[in-house]
């Protein structure tokens, strides 16, 4: 573990940042006492699945057959004068 002063610290905050990535643990002192530690946040969530993507598709509202398709219709409304 390695221990820095806050103005160490905010002189190296790159580096001890990479080296708190890499899993050293990285502690900021103040008057030499810890008062906070750097390390890497875990990352939330999941990956998307193929089951994600089919229970998405199930779901989502499809036009008509014989419609116009959304590409169409959002040109349409962009290019109509709505004064």
């Amino acid at each position: 573990m390695s221990q820095h002063s806050v103005v160490e610290a905010k002189n190296n905050l790159s580096d001890l940042i990479e080296r708190a990535l890499r899993g050293e643990p990285v502690v900021i002192t103040r008057h030499g006492k810890p008062v906070v530690e750097l390390k890497a946040v875990e990352p939330k969530g999941r990956a998307v699945t193929q089951a994600d993507i089919e229970w998405l598709d199930a779901r989502r509202i499809k036009p008509r057959a014989g419609s116009e398709s959304i590409v169409d219709l959002v040109i349409r409304m962009r290019d109509e004068d709505w004064r």
